[in-house]
């Protein structure tokens, strides 16, 4: 085995940025997107997820179409389709409706190694 393998990829430990991070909620470092696994305090160590399937909060308003590029909004901590000024968060792979109610959606993790950042 290569000496200078260091893990998988499917979830890396980072360090929690300004306000902690939340289970099960998207975290954006750099250009690094991913899904917090644990909660814990800023300038902690935390697994996140950056690949694989999940359920995350989306613009309540927005519906969405499988294989639609979705961004992620630091400010609400949600998903839309509006790239300006935002990171790539992942493809969508379920459909969901833009009416009250309907708060979430399935997303792809798109590893930030296989697509163009900012794009």
């Amino acid at each position: 085995m290569a000496t200078n393998f260091v893990q998988p990829g499917k979830t890396v430990t980072m360090t929690a940025p300004s306000g902690g991070v939340t289970s099960g909620v998207g975290v954006l470092i750099g250009n690094l997107f991913g899904i917090s696994l644990e909660t814990v305090a800023q300038t902690l160590p935390f697994e996140m997820a950056i690949e694989g399937v999940f359920t995350i909060a989306k613009v309540a308003s927005l519906a969405v179409s499988p294989g639609e590029g979705l961004y992620w909004n630091t400010s609400t901590k949600d998903v839309d389709k509006t790239a300006s000024s935002k990171k790539v968060a992942g493809i969508a792979v379920s459909t969901a409706g833009g009416g009250a109610g309907v708060l979430t959606v399935d997303i792809l993790l798109v590893p930030v190694v296989r697509i163009q950042v900012g794009v």
